[in-house]
């Protein structure tokens, strides 16, 4: 389902895979390990209480340090879609495209 209003877009980042995004002008990682060419979007969050979720299950041994993206979705000139994934029981933003760094209106270190 595409989603016709401002949702929050959360992305937690390895926070080299965001200094090379910013080197390179826009960000293409959709999750950990995996591309958004790979993956056909970029997994989000619309809330911290979704991203630390994600966080436990999918980046509690990551030692790199993890930086918390908060996208502007005006700014994306991509697809936003709202969508429940496979066992999930709530609806995640998913980005079908690359976010452009100035897109990114803020940059937190991720704080377990």
């Amino acid at each position: 389902m595409i989603y016709a209003g401002p949702v929050t877009i959360l992305h937690l980042a390895l926070a080299g895979d965001w200094e090379a995004a910013q080197a390179g002008g826009e960000y293409r990682v959709s999750t950990i390990g995996r591309t958004l060419e790979q993956e056909g979007f970029i997994h989000a969050c619309s809330d911290l209480a979704q991203l630390r979720g994600v966080a436990e299950r999918y980046y509690a041994d990551v030692a790199e340090p993890l930086v918390v993206l908060t996208v502007d979705e005006g700014l994306l000139g991509s697809p936003v879609a709202l969508e429940v994934p496979p066992g999930a029981a709530e609806a995640f933003p998913h980005v079908y495209g690359p976010i452009p760094v100035p897109a990114v209106v803020s940059v937190e270190p991720f704080r377990r």
